[in-house]
């Protein structure tokens, strides 16, 4: 198993000094005050790139579970396993909670103050410097806390063959799960999601098997939104143009019935004038 990274003397996620699974203090005595930090001051990824994965995916995930009231979504956010040590800590790029309430004012995620709840679904967004760890130390921890699925992706290509991985908790260890060839694409589904984790072009996209459609990324909404926009605008364009070719339709029509008229009664006042006595 490849060496996790050095560890700064900080509370970092996912040190190698963490139990690595969660359990109830002594509750006899009172309790000193424990600060849960919500950040370490380290960026969010190591690019862009990195940084928008992540972000796309919690994002499609948090509107996907929107109109349910017990699933927390969450992304880059600190999730406490042990209650009185800080240290015992880790921060998934992407992750989901069923089985808790729907809280955004959660600064950081405490297992012991969510019914023991861990999350049951984790995307990390593999990069050079996050390999080994993620390969290694967290997919242990991970796995010691009972996290049902855990994936990753490699953005890049540089690190990951496949880019996508899975993996699925079997008696308690995980097993990977092998990508299929659907559509054209390599894909699997989540179970614990219901959606499939797909590949497209070198893109993670995720797509509901119910509706037959994908998740879509605030960019590919906002693209949709102009062109449900662009072509309502067109069809109001459209009706207006063909309420004023049926105004001036009208308009004809009552010109030329007026015309008729006129003849009809320009004949009438001749016929009138040619008989005798007119």
């Amino acid at each position: 198993m490849p060496q996790a990274e050095p560890i700064s003397s900080r509370p970092r996620p996912v040190s190698s000094r963490l139990t690595g699974v969660w359990r109830q203090p002594n509750s006899n005595g009172p309790k000193a005050r424990v600060h849960y930090p919500d950040s370490d001051g380290e960026p969010m990824g190591e690019s862009f790139l990195h940084i928008d994965v992540a972000t796309d995916a919690r994002t499609v995930l948090l509107v996907h579970h929107a109109d349910r009231a017990d699933a927390c979504v969450g992304g880059n956010n600190f999730v406490y396993y042990e209650e009185g040590n800080p240290r015992a800590v880790v921060v998934p790029d992407v992750f989901v909670v069923f089985g808790v309430p729907k809280r955004t004012d959660r600064r950081v995620f405490k297992v012991w103050e969510e019914g023991g709840r861990v999350p049951d679904f984790v995307l990390e967004v593999t990069s050079r410097k996050t390999r080994r760890n993620d390969e290694g130390e967290k997919k242990d921890l991970y796995e010691r806390l009972g996290v049902t699925e855990y994936w990753q992706f490699d953005p890049t290509g540089d690190y990951l063959d496949p880019i996508l991985k899975g993996r699925a908790l079997a008696d308690g260890r995980y097993r990977e799960l092998g990508l299929e060839r659907r559509d054209g694409g390599l894909c699997r589904l989540s179970e614990v999601l219901g959606l499939d984790l797909r590949l497209e072009d070198g893109r993670l996209r995720f797509f509901d098997p119910k509706r037959g459609e994908y998740l879509l990324t605030p960019e590919e909404q906002q693209q949709v939104n102009r062109e449900q926009r662009q072509a309502l605008d067109e069809r109001d364009q459209a009706l207006k143009e063909r309420d004023q070719a049926l105004k001036e339709r009208d308009r004809a029509v009552d010109q030329q019935r007026r015309a008729l008229e006129a003849a009809e009664a320009r004949i009438r006042e001749l016929e009138r004038q040619r008989r005798p006595g007119g």
